[in-house]
């Protein structure tokens, strides 16, 4: 485990406001909108949660106690870990209250946010950049997150003396006991805010509209959410970031369809062209490519070109590209065009044909029976 004080480089002894100002040094300087080191990520995260303990009185009490936030030092100090219940959880029943710890810190970290991204289809083929605006909270300009007005800072509460808690007798059946209750006048904090901040009304944080560069991977699909780690909600009084989720959401296209990492498109072609085979010019996204229809093509067959669907969102390599023919009989005959067909029927005997019925494993049944799975 990483120490908390090493990662924020102060001593052990730091008072809370250094323990702030080196907070705010670091974030400034790893903050992923301004640091873009494959390393900065992580190190943010270190000292945002190092921040959170050590400017919480009571975390930061367990920590240099026992060396860990959670008190779990496998001693009776923290809790009789073989059990999975603490004495300060005994005491709490008896007497509603707490047994002592200080009172909460006001620093909190930020909550985490969702938003939606809409893209295209060929963004999500080959992914690419956004820019959103992000309507979120940030730590107020003004007061830094102090909550104060400048040149002023917080005293500690009269009422509680800065536990946090008052005490007061009351009868039970065990007799006369004391039970404690958060202090009404500083909101169990242990210190009053006497200027607050004109700008945040002492929250330590403002709303704000703010933009983000965002990478959205090849690949996602409607429902895959990106992660970006700090650049969520700041906490009260200057606490660290959340985390912002963005959930991608793909628009539907006019031409493709898409089908797992593979798309589809229907060709429709003239009854000539597919009696005699051709070479079409087929708009994809990587540009126009040349299909080959064999002689003789029927409607529903498939031709797939390999590697021009979507690129794999885990994994290398794209799905394929599959063209339904769809074969078009000609409509609206004049005169001669009627008798050229009139004269090939009657070369290929087929005046007048008899219908036929198609085996259930052939043609359309085939692939029918294939996409139902024989069901």
């Amino acid at each position: 485990m990483s120490n908390h004080y090493e990662a924020l480089g102060v001593a052990q002894d730091a008072t809370g406001e250094e323990i702030k100002k080196a907070y705010r040094k670091l974030a400034r300087k790893l903050h992923p909108d301004v640091n873009t080191e494959p390393t900065a990520s992580d190190e943010f995260k270190r000292v945002s949660h190092a921040y959170e303990v050590l400017s919480d009185p009571n975390k930061r009490r367990i920590y240099d106690t026992t060396g860990n936030e959670n008190g779990n030092d496998n001693g009776f100090g923290g809790g009789y870990s073989g059990q999975g219940f603490a004495f300060q959880d005994i005491f709490d029943s008896f007497f509603g209250g707490s047994g002592g710890g200080g009172a909460p810190s006001r620093v909190r970290r930020g909550q985490d946010a969702l938003i939606n991204l809409r893209v295209d289809l060929k963004e999500a083929v080959f992914g690419g950049a956004k820019k959103i605006d992000v309507e979120t909270a940030v730590v107020c300009p003004s007061c830094e997150g102090s909550c104060c007005q400048p040149g002023t800072a917080p005293r500690t509460c009269d009422i509680c003396r800065g536990a946090g808690q008052v005490q007061r007798a009351v009868r039970s059946i065990l007799g006369q006991v004391m039970t404690s209750a958060p202090c009404g006048s500083c909101r169990g904090f242990g210190t009053i805010i006497p200027s607050p901040c004109h700008e945040c009304s002492g929250e330590g944080r403002v709303r704000a509209r703010r933009s983000l560069n965002i990478k959205v991977p090849a690949g996602v699909a409607t429902g895959t959410r990106i992660q970006l780690s700090g650049q969520g909600e700041a906490g009260p009084a200057g606490g660290p970031l959340g985390d912002l989720y963005v959930e991608i959401r793909v628009a539907s296209d006019p031409t493709y369809l898409r089908d797992g990492d593979d798309l589809h498109v229907t060709l429709s072609i003239p009854m000539t062209a597919a009696a005699l085979g051709t070479t079409v010019e087929l708009d994809t996204f990587d540009g126009m490519r040349e299909l080959a229809v064999r002689t003789g093509a029927q409607s529903g067959e498939i031709i797939t070109l390999r590697g021009l669907g979507v690129t794999h969102l885990r994994g290398s390599g794209r799905g394929d590209l599959r063209v339904h023919v769809n074969v078009e009989t000609p409509r609206n005959l004049d005169p001669a065009q009627e008798d050229l067909l009139r004269q090939l029927a009657t070369l290929r005997g087929e005046e007048a044909p008899e219908g036929q019925l198609a085996s259930s494993g052939s043609g359309v049944f085939a692939r029918l029976r294939e996409r139902l799975g024989n069901r």
